[in-house]
C-alpha cells in the first residue's frame, strides 16, 4: 500500500438515502411554512360565506380582528340582554359553528386573541342560552343544535343552540382571555340568580331542586374550563392567573337589594360580597363552591325548612363536581 491513506468510498445508496431524507425534511419544513403563511386571519371568519351572510355588511374580507369582533357584537346584540331577533341568533350560531366545528377531532382551537373578548361579549348577551348550553339539561337545546336548524322563538325572543363539542371548543378558546372568562362567569352568575328567583314559593321535588343543580352544572363547566386553561402552567403562574381572574370578578359593581324587592339582585350581590369577605387564599375554593353558596343563600332567604336546607347542598355540590370533571383536560 502507498503512504497516502486511501479514502473509503461512500456507497451510492448512502448518498441516495441522505438525499431522500434531506428532500423529506425540506418538504416538511415547506409544508409548515406554507401552513403558517396561508392561515386565514381572524380564524377565517371574514372569509366564511355563511358567517358573512348572517353578520351582514359590517363584515368584509381583509378586516382586522378588532373590526371583525366589533361586527360580530353589533350583528348579535339584542335590544336588551337576552332579547334577540332570529337574524341575531342565527349570526351567533353561524360564528360558533365556523369556529368550533373546525376542531372536531381536537379540543384545541387556536383562536385569535383579538376575538376572545368580543365573542365573550356576544355570548354574554345570550345569557339564557349560554346557561342552557353550559348545563346541558334541556333536551330542546340538544334537538335544535344542528347547524341547519334555525333559532326558535320562545318567551318573546329567539334562542340558539349548537353541538356540545362546538360550544365547548369555542368556549375553551375564548376563556384564554381573563376578561373574557370573567364576562362569561358574571353572565352565568346573574342567570343562575334569576333561575333561583323564578322558582315558585310552593315548588317541591324536581321543580325545587333542578334550578340549583342546573346552576351548579353550568358553573362547574366553567370551573373545568378554567382548570384546562391553567393546566399546563407552572403552579405559580396558575395561582397568579386565578388571582387576576378573581380580581376581574370582584371589580363588578352591584347595588344591594332585599330578597323581597329583587330576589335575583339580592342573590348576586350576596355571593359577590361573600367572595369579597373571604380571605384571599380561600377565594379560589369559594369560587368553586359558588353553586352551593348561592343555593344556601336562596334557601335561607326563602325560609326553606331545615331538612331541605340540609339535603340540597350535597346534591348541588355533586352536580358541580361531576360537571367540572366532565370537561377533562
Amino acid at each position: 500500500m502507498s503512504g497516502n491513506t486511501r479514502r473509503r468510498a461512500i456507497p451510492v445508496k448512502t448518498w441516495l438515502a441522505a438525499g431522500v431524507c434531506l428532500a423529506l425534511l425540506g418538504g416538511i419544513a415547506a409544508w409548515h411554512l406554507a401552513g403558517r403563511e396561508t392561515a386565514a386571519p381572524c380564524n377565517g371568519l371574514s372569509e366564511d360565506t355563511r358567517v358573512r351572510q348572517s353578520v351582514g355588511a359590517g363584515l368584509q374580507p381583509g378586516m382586522n380582528c378588532a373590526a371583525v369582533g366589533k361586527a360580530i357584537v353589533q350583528a348579535t346584540s339584542g335590544s336588551a340582554p337576552g332579547r334577540h331577533t332570529q337574524a341575531q341568533a342565527q349570526a351567533m350560531k353561524d360564528v360558533l359553528f365556523a369556529l368550533g366545528s373546525g376542531s372536531e377531532h381536537s379540543k384545541e382551537l387556536d383562536l385569535d386573541p383579538g376575538l376572545r373578548v368580543p365573542l365573550a361579549t356576544a355570548l354574554a348577551d345570550f345569557a339564557p342560552d349560554l346557561h342552557e348550553m353550559l348545563a346541558g339539561l334541556d333536551s330542546q337545546y340538544a334537538f335544535k343544535a344542528g347547524h341547519d336548524i334555525l333559532p326558535w322563538e320562545s318567551g318573546g325572543t329567539y334562542h340558539l343552540s349548537v353541538h356540545n363539542n362546538v360550544f365547548r371548543t369555542t368556549l375553551r378558546a375564548v376563556a384564554e382571555d381573563l376578561k373574557a372568562l370573567a364576562l362569561l362567569r358574571m353572565a352565568e352568575t346573574r342567570t343562575a340568580a334569576q333561575r333561583l328567583a323564578a322558582v315558585p314559593a310552593d315548588a317541591t321535588g324536581t321543580s325545587f331542586s333542578l334550578p340549583p343543580t342546573a346552576n351548579a352544572r353550568a358553573l362547574g363547566i366553567l370551573d373545568g374550563i378554567a382548570d384546562a386553561v391553567t393546566h399546563d402552567e407552572d403552579p405559580q403562574q396558575a395561582q397568579k392567573w386565578r388571582r387576576v381572574f378573581l380580581d376581574r370578578i370582584l371589580s363588578e359593581r352591584a347595588t344591594p337589594h332585599s330578597y323581597q324587592d329583587d330576589p335575583a339582585g339580592y342573590l348576586t350581590v350576596t355571593w359577590l360580597q361573600e367572595l369579597v369577605n373571604a380571605p384571599e387564599a380561600n377565594r379560589p375554593e369559594h369560587l368553586r363552591s359558588q353553586g352551593v353558596d348561592m343555593a344556601r343563600a336562596w334557601t335561607q332567604a326563602r325560609n326553606t325548612d331545615e331538612s331541605t336546607r340540609q339535603e340540597l347542598p350535597a346534591q348541588v355540590e355533586r352536580s358541580a363536581l361531576n360537571a367540572c370533571r366532565e370537561v377533562g383536560l
